[in-house]
């Protein structure tokens, strides 16, 4: 049997689900011994940090997004803390182990453990059930959402990020813990992928600004909290998200982590990726396949 056929069998009503509600929840997509070694391959990143890196990352503030370190990361492992793991003269207020916020955005290229999942037939076969014909991978991050320090990330659509035309974006969202409502599980609206993109990072075109290297465009409208659905979900579960579906996560107050492994696809064989969005890769994007 054909890896498209074998992928159509097993994921058959994947595509519908996901092109109603924007993302689908598929359990036991690793099994033990993958998820294990993708969550040792992340504790791992958090050894021997070197001293010089305090950069933060916080979806709630803009600012960060003006520094270097993160605009060089697209081809990179960089390592990002967490604002609450850090004091205002950047000394840790809690262990190295869990100050990080996240690592990004090459692992899926530079780290053998986190390439070989991303690249699986696994991955694969979900991309051929959504009917992707060239299927490439723009970025990729371990998220730690650290018991105490694991901070909000609020309301936003991917393709605010990774803007492509026509929007083909797709997050591969892979639980490495149970995510709980105590430990900060997604939140998404259901069906709010068949709105607009309404906000866009992009590159500032003022390159003189001493301000910021990037600037958004755009607003997020206010959203109903009553039209967030909660998906908590067990570890080895993948999350698909569409690009333009509205989600979050809250703080994390409990006293167990919340890691995952999630990178993104676009469909290149009939999507553009914008030269105006924050990350850009000097080597390009390999594709899972070529239909």
């Amino acid at each position: 049997m054909s890896p498209a056929a074998e992928g159509k069998m097993i994921y058959e009503d994947l595509k519908s689900k996901f092109d109603q509600n924007g993302y689908v929840v598929i359990k036991n997509f690793l099994n033990e011994n993958e998820t294990v070694e993708l969550k040792d391959a992340g504790e791992k990143l958090t050894e021997n940090v070197p001293a010089g890196v305090k950069t933060v990352f916080a979806t709630n503030q803009t600012k960060q997004v003006a520094d270097d370190y993160l605009i060089d990361s697209a081809d990179k492992i960089s390592l990002f803390y967490e604002k609450a793991a850090l004091d205002n003269d950047g000394q840790l207020l809690v262990d190295a182990s869990l100050a990080l916020n996240k690592v990004g955005h090459a692992l899926h290229r530079l780290h053998p453990t986190f390439e070989a999942c991303t690249y699986s037939d696994k991955v694969t076969n979900v991309c051929r059930a959504l009917g992707l014909v060239k299927p490439v991978v723009p970025q990729s991050m371990y998220i730690y959402k650290n018991p105490g320090v694991g901070g909000e990330v609020i309301s936003h659509q991917d393709s605010t990020f990774l803007f492509t035309e026509p929007d083909s974006l797709v997050g591969f969202w892979i639980a490495l813990d149970d995510a709980t409502l105590e430990n900060g599980c997604l939140w998404v609206i259901p069906g709010s992928h068949k709105t607009d993109i309404h906000k866009r990072l992009i590159r500032n075109p003022d390159k003189s600004s001493a301000i910021s290297k990037t600037i958004f465009q755009g607003t997020y409208p206010e959203y109903e909290q009553s039209l967030y659905v909660p998906l908590a979900v067990e570890k080895s579960s993948l999350v698909l998200i569409h690009g333009k579906v509205v989600h979050k996560s809250e703080q994390n107050k409990s006293q167990y982590s919340r890691h995952a492994y999630t990178f993104h696809v676009f469909d290149e064989g009939i999507s553009q990726y914008s030269e105006q969005n924050w990350l850009q890769s000097k080597v390009g994007f390999k594709p899972l396949y070529i239909v």
